[in-house]
């Protein structure tokens, strides 16, 4: 394994270069886009050689070598405090630097000659600055707990493609990648894993001494998604009528999501206690559970609930669909007209179905469909046309920010199959470079 102090020198002289000074007040904003990139890369290779010096301190503290450990030689009880107290860390991050470091490392044989790496992808990308010490730990974590079933070469190349994806991303955005690798990599680990958060499904309900009633809930993937779906639903049309007042100057001051989170829950339940009200149904409060048709013949593979990072097993899939309020959306079907150019104004049903097939949410941020909506990129008082090659999924904050700061969006391909590109403005990339949309960088694309 090579080290990586040679190019985090290089990294923290360019900064120096980029950075002579230390005011930053009215720095240019493509100068501080530029500061922020290499403090990530210095950042990600300090992260990589105190990995590398993790684990030899470690190596060299192993409990066996008792009083000649490294770490109870200069005072410390074991490997993890010295690293701790060395890097002015907590102990779970020095053993996370130590669990990085020994799974990226090269192996002792049995003969005592070097052997590969466990995790070599994850080493490399480590060791180059590509990724982070937390997000390498995750990608390690999650590769290590499956099952024997899972072939060596099965994890490999995951881990390959796990790798390749991680760069760039932020971690929650990791994660919801590496739950989907899972279910893949062992689609029959799914269903005992969501029998054990059934188990833990709960609530609990207390009063302080104020009157205030504290609600505190668990709900596994399947049972809360109609519960997430509904609340987001119902916020999202509360947000948009908060905007449309705001527009007309009659607004109120906006109220913070908790808030309105509260008053969509207590809705609900004034609605089923009696309450006279009689609202319209809301778009998007309808729960869609997504599988491929073969895996619905076969009764494997598993499913997707969408705004619900956990995927599920096909036999819950069948039983939600079984159930009111929720739309199951095979894969497999093109009978319906999806383009219609110019001859309708509104994109149909069909459409929106199909527009979020293939972007999967907010082609920007990742939103899920719920928060979206289908928006003409060519607008029709311009000329556009209502098909799916001049339609995406977008939230409105990411709506405004693709009209209004010079983005483009390209859409390569026919039908649900087609790859959209976010095309990002020459003031911010001057190569204009385009990049995936979220439903592309947030989902786990394994190798053909």
């Amino acid at each position: 394994m090579s080290s990586p102090v040679l190019a985090l020198a290089d990294a923290v002289s360019a900064l120096g270069d980029a950075w002579p000074d230390g005011d930053l007040g009215g720095c240019e904003p493509g100068r501080l886009a530029s500061l922020a990139d290499l403090l990530g890369q210095v950042r990600r290779l300090a992260d990589a050689a105190a990995v590398q010096v993790a684990a030899e301190v470690a190596r060299q503290s192993r409990p066996e070598l008792g009083a000649d450990s490294l770490a109870k030689r200069h005072g410390h009880r074991n490997a993890t405090v010295m690293i701790a107290t060395t890097l002015g860390t907590s102990s779970a991050e020095a053993a996370k630097l130590v669990e990085v470091g020994d799974a990226t490392a090269p192996q002792a044989s049995p003969t005592g000659a070097p052997a590969a790496a466990r995790h070599p992808h994850v080493g490399a990308a480590v060791t180059s600055g590509r990724l982070g010490r937390d997000a390498a730990a995750m990608i390690i974590r999650m590769l290590d707990a499956l099952p024997d079933r899972v072939t060596r070469a099965a994890i490999d190349a995951a881990e390959r493609t796990l790798v390749s994806q991680a760069v760039g991303l932020e971690l929650y955005a990791l994660q919801k990648i590496l739950l989907q690798a899972e279910a893949r990599l062992d689609p029959d680990g799914v269903e005992p894993k969501e029998e054990e958060l059934r188990a833990l499904t709960s609530l609990t309900v207390r009063n302080d001494r104020s009157g205030m009633i504290h609600l505190t809930a668990k709900l596994d993937p399947a049972r809360g998604a109609p519960v997430l779906t509904l609340l987001e639903a119902m916020v999202t049309a509360d947000l948009g009528r908060e905007r449309d007042a705001a527009s007309r100057g009659t607004g109120l001051p906006p109220r913070p999501i908790p808030v309105m989170l509260a008053e969509a829950l207590i809705t609900i339940c004034e609605h089923y206690t009696g309450c006279d009200r009689a609202d319209r149904a809301l778009p998007g409060a309808t729960v869609i559970v997504r599988c491929t048709l073969e895996d619905l013949h076969a009764g494997t593979g598993i499913a997707t609930i969408d705004g619900v990072d956990q995927p599920i097993c096909i036999g819950t899939a069948r039983r939600m669909a079984a159930a009111g309020g929720v739309i199951p959306w095979v894969m497999g079907t093109d009978s319906a007209v999806l383009d219609w150019g110019r001859t309708k104004r509104l994109f149909t049903t069909t459409q929106k179905h199909a527009i979020t097939e293939r972007d999967g949410g907010c082609v920007g941020c990742g939103a899920p469909p719920g928060r979206s909506k289908v928006h003409h990129l060519t607008w029709w008082a311009h000329g556009g046309t209502t098909d799916l090659s001049n339609g995406v999924l977008l939230c409105d904050s990411c709506h405004h920010r693709i009209h209004d700061q010079g983005w483009d969006v390209q859409i390569d391909g026919p039908g649900i199959n087609a790859r959209v590109w976010l095309i990002p403005p020459a003031t911010i990339d001057p190569t204009r470079r385009p990049r995936p949309a979220a439903g592309h960088r947030f989902t786990y694309q394994p190798a053909a």
